[in-house]
């Protein structure tokens, strides 16, 4: 089957499939004309790297997932592995997306949107750039090494992550925007 042919059937985009192949992911036969000649396996893979990377999976974790699913002597523990971690990684990626969200929304609430200039949206995209994982990290690692004291003390001098402009109730957070 030509390039074409096993593009509709594997719902994916010609380019895609010649990508697959240079990274070596399907290799298909080739006619004496040189064009490519597509057998139904190697279909069958491109289905099922387009429906492995629908799932967001990574080239390389395609890559073993293809190697686990040719492979009869397989465990299915190293699937359900990678397949645990990725499920990880999404959730952590829904969790930064919740913060984000939320981050923003409070920032949208803050501002007036009236016809005064000062925003407190573009205040916050003012300020030095916020590295969720990082900040939130070192702040927990320097709470846990504190007293009990010490922490009360140190949660206080910490703002709310929605910036100086802020009404929210934390303990932490006591500013309010300058338009209030």
């Amino acid at each position: 089957m030509n390039i074409g042919d096993v593009a509709d059937r594997a719902r994916l985009p010609a380019k895609t499939i010649r990508y697959y192949e240079d990274i070596g992911l399907v290799t298909p036969a080739r006619r004496p004309n040189g064009y490519r000649d597509y057998s139904e396996q190697d279909m069958h893979k491109l289905a099922f790297l387009g429906r492995a990377r629908a799932l967001g999976f990574s080239i390389e974790d395609c890559r073993l997932l293809m190697t686990l699913y040719e492979d009869r002597n397989r465990e299915s523990a190293e699937v359900k592995a990678l397949a645990s971690d990725h499920l990880a990684r999404i959730d952590e990626k829904i969790a930064e997306l919740r913060q984000m969200r939320a981050t923003l929304a409070d920032l949208v609430e803050a501002c007036a949107g009236d016809h005064r200039p000062d925003c407190p949206i573009l205040a916050d995209l003012g300020k030095t750039p916020y590295r969720p994982n990082r900040l939130n990290i070192s702040r927990a690692a320097a709470l846990t090494a504190m007293s009990p004291a010490a922490t009360a003390s140190a949660s206080l001098a910490i703002s709310c992550r929605a910036g100086p402009f802020c009404n929210c109730a934390k303990s932490a957070c006591r500013t309010s925007s300058p338009n209030q």
